[in-house]
C-alpha cells in the first residue's frame, strides 16, 4: 500500500523550486547555457503563449563585494547560476518557478491572482492528529524521491565544462539538505587547497533572507507531496528553555537508553541516514558531496562545551536583539558589532551585540546545544529540528521587521561577503531570488505566525506608523523642499505685489486676491511635498 501510495504521489507532482531543475540537467541545457523549460499547460518555454513569462537573459548584479572572497572565477557558485546558465525564466505578473508553472508565495489559483496567509503555529499547540501529521510528512519527505529537481555530484569543471553532466536523484528532505550543504560549503582550489572563509548562506546579510526562502521552497514541496495546501511549518519557541523540550519519542525523538549520542529506537528518525557531513573528506578529495548515507543522526542535547555556549536563549537576549535598530553594520560579516542579523545569528554577545566568534548566542547557541548533526553547519539540516528551529529564528526576524519596518534599502547594496548583496541571486535556488526579494514582511509572502497575528482592523497609529517612518529617513529631502516652496512663495508675492502697484488706479471693481500669503504657502507646500 505503501508503496502505491508513494508511486500515486510522484505522478501528481509538479514543478517546484530548489536546486538544477531536472529538465535543465543535461548536455544540451548546459553546453547552450540556456533552462527555460515548457510549462506543461501549453507547451511553450516558460508558459509564454499563456503570458506565464519568457526565456531571458540573466541580470547579474555588478555591485562591488566584500574582501572577505579575494579570488574570481574559482567556484561555481560565483555570479549564480552563470557558470551553468546564463539564459532562464522571467516570469510576469504573480507567475513563479523554473518554467512559470506556480504562483509566488502568497497568491493561489489558476491565474495566481488570490491572496492567502497561512498561520505557523507553536508545535506545542498543535493537536495530537496535527503533531503526528507532520511528522508522517517529514519521513514521507526523506523517503520520496524529488521528481523536479537532482543534485550536482561534480564542479562544472568535473563536469568538462558541461559535455558530461555529473546529476543524480534525492529524496525531497535530502535536496533542501543539500541546498543548505551546497550554499555554505567550502571553495575547492585544486590540489589539497580550499578556501574556508565563504558561505552563501550565513555570516553576511543574506542569512535571514536565504532561510526564509528555504523554509518557504521545504513548506510549499510538503504541501505537494501530500496534497495537503494548508500544511505550514510549525516552530519550537525555545526562549527560556531549560533542556531540549522537543527531545522526546512524541515528537523529534528521544535519547537512546545506551548510547546517549543516537535517537531513540521508538522515534522514526532513528531510521534516517545523514548526508553531507563529511566536509574535510570532500575536501581532501577535491569533490562534491553526492548524497550517500553517511550514518544515523547524531544528538546529544545539552552534553556540549558549556564555555562556548553555557545556556539556551533567553527571553531577555531576544528582547535586547530586536531593540537593535541596524540590520547590518561594519563588514558585514561574523565581525559586525550593533548589527540585528549578526547578534540574531550568534556571532554577537545577546546582552551587549559586540561582536564575539568564540562564544555561541541566539541562533548559534541551539546548534551548539544539541551537540551533533545539527552541530556542523553543511550538514545541520539533517536533523528535522533544524526545520522548528529555524521557523523560530524567522518569526524573530519578522519581529524586527515590524518593529522597525525598515525600507529594502535598509539591506546592503553593495561591498557584502560574495553573494549577499540585495541584488545578488541566492545560491543555489533555480528558479532565481535575490536576497531583497525577502527582506519584507511575512505577511506580503502568504504567512504569519500564530504568535505575532494581530486583529484585523489595527489602530490608526499602527497604520500610520510605517509612514511616519519613511518620513523620517527622508527628512532632509522634506526640509529642501518646504525651503524651496518658501522661496517659490516670496517670489510670487512679490509679482503679485508688483502686478498691484501698476493696475492700481483701474477699474474699481477688480476682485482683491482672495487666497491670503499664508494660505497660498501651505497649497505650495503641499503640491511640493
Amino acid at each position: 500500500m505503501l508503496l502505491f501510495t508513494m508511486g500515486f504521489l510522484l505522478v501528481i507532482l509538479q514543478p517546484s523550486m530548489g536546486q538544477f531543475p531536472r529538465v535543465c540537467a543535461n548536455t544540451q541545457s548546459l553546453l547552450s547555457k540556456e533552462c527555460c523549460p515548457p510549462w506543461d499547460g501549453d507547451g511553450s518555454p516558460c508558459g509564454e503563449l499563456s503570458s506565464r513569462g519568457s526565456c531571458q537573459n540573466i541580470l547579474l548584479s555588478q555591485a562591488p563585494l566584500g574582501p572577505q572572497f579575494p579570488f574570481s572565477g574559482v567556484d561555481d557558485r560565483e555570479d549564480w547560476p552563470s557558470v551553468f546558465y546564463n539564459r532562464t525564466c522571467r516570469c510576469e505578473g504573480n507567475f513563479m518557478g523554473f518554467n512559470c508553472g506556480e504562483c509566488k508565495f502568497g497568491f493561489s489559483g489558476i491565474n495566481c491572482t488570490e491572496r492567502q496567509l497561512r498561520t505557523r503555529r507553536n508545535i506545542f499547540q498543535l493537536t495530537t492528529r496535527e503533531k503526528n501529521k507532520f511528522l508522517a510528512y517529514l519521513n514521507l519527505a526523506k523517503n520520496i524521491p524529488s521528481q523536479d529537481y537532482v543534485i550536482a555530484t561534480g564542479t562544472y569543471t568535473q563536469m568538462n565544462n558541461g559535455s558530461n553532466p555529473m546529476f543524480r536523484d534525492i529524496s525531497v528532505y535530502d535536496l533542501f539538505v543539500w541546498m543548505h550543504y551546497y550554499a555554505s560549503r567550502d571553495t575547492l582550489l585544486g590540489g589539497s587547497n580550499v578556501w574556508r572563509d565563504i558561505d552563501f548562506a550565513h555570516e553576511a546579510p543574506g542569512f535571514l533572507p536565504w532561510h526564509r526562502a528555504f523554509l518557504l521552497m521545504w513548506e510549499r514541496q510538503i504541501q505537494k507531496i501530500t496534497g495537503d495546501e494548508n500544511f505550514t511549518i510549525p516552530y519550537w519557541d525555545w526562549r527560556d528553555a531549560e533542556d531540549c523540550e522537543v527531545c522526546n519519542d512524541e515528537y523529534m525523538g528521544g535519547r537512546h537508553p545506551t548510547n546517549p549520542n543516537l535517537l531513540s529506537l521508538a522515534s522514526i528518525f532513528s531510521s534516517w541516514q545523514v548526508i553531507c557531513t563529511r566536509s574535510e573528506e570532500y575536501n581532501s578529495q577535491q569533490a562534491l558531496c553526492n548524497a550517500t548515507s553517511e550514518g544515523p543522526i547524531i544528538r546529544n542535547p545539552g552534553n556540549n562545551d558549556k564555555s562556548r555556549t553555557p545556556r539556551l536563549p533567553s527571553s531577555a537576549d531576544v528582547e535586547f536583539c530586536l531593540s537593535l535598530t541596524q540590520y547590518e553594520s561594519g563588514p558585514m560579516d561574523k565581525m559586525a558589532n550593533y548589527s540585528f542579523r549578526n547578534t540574531l545569528e550568534g556571532f554577537a554577545d545577546p546582552q551587549t551585540a559586540i561582536s564575539n566568534p568564540s562564544q555561541s548566542g541566539l541562533h548559534n547557541a541551539l546548534h551548539i546545544y544539541m551537540n551533533g548533526s545539527m552541530s556542523q553547519v553543511q550538514g545541520s539540516a539533517n536533523d528535522p529540528i533544524f526545520v522548528l528551529h529555524h521557523a523560530f529564528v524567522d518569526s524573530i526576524f519578522e519581529r524586527w521587521l515590524r518593529r522597525h519596518r525598515p525600507m529594502l534599502e535598509v539591506y546592503p547594496a553593495a561591498n557584502a561577503p560574495i553573494g549577499h548583496n540585495r541584488e545578488n541571486y541566492m545560491v543555489p535556488f533555480i528558479p532565481l531570488y535575490r536576497n531583497g526579494e525577502f527582506f519584507k514582511s511575512s505577511r506580503e509572502l502568504g504567512y504569519d505566525y500564530e504568535y505575532l497575528q494581530e486583529p484585523a482592523l489595527q489602530s490608526f497609529q499602527d497604520f500610520l506608523t510605517p509612514y511616519l517612518q519613511q518620513a523620517r529617513q527622508i527628512w532632509a529631502w522634506l526640509v529642501g523642499a518646504a525651503v524651496v516652496g518658501g522661496i517659490v512663495t516670496a517670489v510670487l508675492t512679490g509679482l503679485i505685489k508688483a502686478c498691484q502697484k501698476k493696475k492700481r488706479g483701474t477699474s474699481s471693481e477688480i476682485q482683491p486676491l482672495l487666497i491670503e500669503s499664508e494660505d497660498y504657502n501651505n497649497i505650495t507646500y503641499q503640491s511640493n511635498f
